[in-house]
């Protein structure tokens, strides 16, 4: 074998070292790690920041441990506001390989979130629309195998119907503020959600979270 060939031989055994599947693991497990040093640091560092407007903590971390249980990957998320329940579904998307849509009306909590969606460390992983959840919900085409409603509380129903044709089998659709039947907050869209045969649903104990579980198509 002559120098020249000895030479390209050194180099292909020295790149696929380099680039080895151990090595790349290694790698992607860093930066996970320095994302999740980064998320934590943020929301210490943010934890009374979030009192408007946006859910309790134990919400965001519910959101974050629906989205690692289901793997699920094609979020939205409607009503943003200052973006502290999308960093709860954009960091557990981090880990599952998928991105968030947020959709938020107002356009100084939008910015807000843009900034602190930079700050945590989740751009990347978000694509948050300036814009009115209205019009916006039914031009998306989706699919979506996970959702999270908590916009304006009197067109819970209308986002529910324009998204359940596009809300996968196994998919997940959690909605905030609804504490049950008669009387409770948003109770008629309540009992209607617990009416449907193609959904199996439940509100989280300790919260006003409705869960609901798209087991077959309507």
């Amino acid at each position: 074998m002559n120098k020249s060939k000895i030479i390209a031989l050194l180099f292909w055994i020295q790149l696929a070292v380099v680039f080895s599947p151990m090595q790349l693991n290694a790698q992607q497990s860093d930066a996970f790690q320095d994302l999740d040093r980064r998320v934590k640091q943020f929301l210490e560092t943010h934890k009374h920041d979030f009192r408007d407007m946006n859910v309790p903590e134990k919400d965001g971390q519910l959101l974050y441990d629906l989205v690692i249980e289901g793997k699920y990957t094609r979020a939205l998320e409607i009503g943003t506001s200052t973006g502290y329940s999308a960093i709860y579904l954009a960091w557990a998307l981090s880990k599952t390989g998928g991105k968030l849509i947020t959709i938020e009306i107002n356009e100084q909590r939008y910015t807000t979130a843009l900034k602190h969606f930079e700050e945590a460390g989740l751009s990347s992983y978000i694509d948050a629309r300036l814009a009115n959840a209205h019009e916006l919900v039914k031009e998306l085409e989706g699919p979506f195998d996970f959702v999270f409603s908590d916009a304006d509380k009197g067109w819970y129903m209308n986002y529910f119907l324009d998204l359940d044709p596009k809300l996968e089998v196994g998919g997940c659709y959690a909605t905030h503020n609804i504490t049950g039947r008669s009387g409770g907050w948003n109770s008629d869209y309540y009992e209607y959600i617990e009416s449907l045969d193609h959904y199996n649903s439940h509100i989280e104990p300790g919260t006003s979270m409705l869960i609901s579980y798209k087991i077959i198509e309507k």
